[in-house]
């Protein structure tokens, strides 16, 4: 009898030590996205900060991750119920939308960059702005710039005219003071001008009609505004609209735009504000990378360890009388869903 009661004891105190040591992971991990949290905040006190709906994956990541935690719960209480069949089909599922986490996560990333949404990018377009040096004439009329859109005539460029300009801007995606002398459509569907210059192509080189060639820094503009034009950018480096796919604020306020002009309460921003946002990055979608990704690798180091743990329950390493490594676990995996939820919520609101 006495050996019963040790024995008992024996299982209690290994079951709390591994919940103190989760339990202690879970403390040190919250802590690290509180600071991170804290600093994001901080951040926001006096920069720009550019605001924009979460890319629809991370909804469905969030879904997932929800799911997975159900399906462990269920699968702790099935083998409590004796139910171990059901119980490792359970674990094996939590694995599975553990690993579809990762997968749409990653999706979301990429939703992200192409919305032109960076881990280093600046808030406005400060080098190659259209306007600044060159402009494109197209089938004879100037193209002019109204956020992200190309206008001739005062439409939009459609979708085959944005192909024609991009197609044409890929020809000058590379600084040299040479370039192929038969480049479609230079000096008949398009024509370039330099601080209102017409320019043209002699022998492969670029230059004004008094026959001076452009200088390397003028090609450097040029290639820099060939690769706003082929990213689809014009005055922002988000892709839409400003006031519609996303905004830009600052002290809180919302910073509006017209006619390539801000306006920060109402009135244009000031010289020294348009400085500061011409030097700005965009630190609102860095911190956004760093927090979920630093999430996401806590989550691929569990789709591991899940692996490994799927593989135990296979072999019967957990009985219904024995479920602390699987109640252990699905502590942990628990705690990264509700931080998820929290950092997706703090974001919602913030970001």
């Amino acid at each position: 009898m006495k050996k019963d009661i040790n024995e008992g004891l024996d299982v209690n105190v290994k079951e709390k030590m591994t919940k103190n040591l989760v339990y202690l992971g879970m403390i040190s991990i919250f802590m690290a996205f509180a600071g991170l949290s804290s600093a994001y905040i901080v951040s926001m006190g006096d920069a720009f900060w550019l605001k924009f709906p979460f890319p629809k994956a991370f909804w469905v990541s969030t879904a997932i991750i929800i799911i997975a935690s159900f399906t462990f719960h269920f699968a702790i209480t099935s083998m409590k119920k004796g139910k171990i069949t059901l119980s490792k089909s359970l674990v094996i599922t939590t694995t599975v939308l553990a690993i579809a986490f990762g997968f749409s996560q990653y999706k979301g990333y990429k939703q992200l960059v192409k919305r032109g949404a960076y881990f280093v990018s600046s808030v406005v377009v400060n080098q190659g702005r259209y306007g600044d040096y060159y402009e494109i004439r197209m089938n004879g009329d100037l193209l002019t710039v109204d956020g992200n859109d190309y206008i001739k005539k005062g439409k939009v460029l459609n979708a085959a005219e944005q192909k024609q300009l991009k197609d044409f801007a890929q020809n000058f995606l590379k600084a040299d003071s040479t370039y192929p002398s038969n480049i479609k459509g230079f000096g008949t569907t398009f024509n370039l001008t330099y601080e209102s210059k017409p320019i043209s192509l002699v022998d492969g080189k670029l230059e004004l009609p008094d026959g001076t060639k452009l200088l390397r820094s003028d090609l450097i503009r040029l290639r820099d505004l060939a690769r706003n034009v082929v990213a689809g950018r014009g005055d922002f480096f988000l892709a839409g609209k400003i006031g519609k796919d996303f905004k830009l604020y600052y002290h809180s306020e919302e910073v509006t735009y017209k006619d390539r002009i801000l306006f920060y309460k109402g009135k244009p921003l000031s010289k020294p504000l348009q400085l500061k946002l011409l030097s700005s990055k965009d630190n609102a979608t860095s911190y956004l990378y760093i927090i979920t990704f630093l999430h996401l690798l806590h989550v691929i180091g569990m789709i591991f360890y899940m692996i490994f743990f799927s593989r135990r329950t296979l072999l019967n390493e957990f009985t219904p009388e024995n479920t602390i490594g699987m109640r252990a676990t699905a502590i942990f995996w628990h705690f990264l869903g509700a931080l998820w939820v929290y950092l997706l919520l703090f974001l919602l609101f913030i970001h």
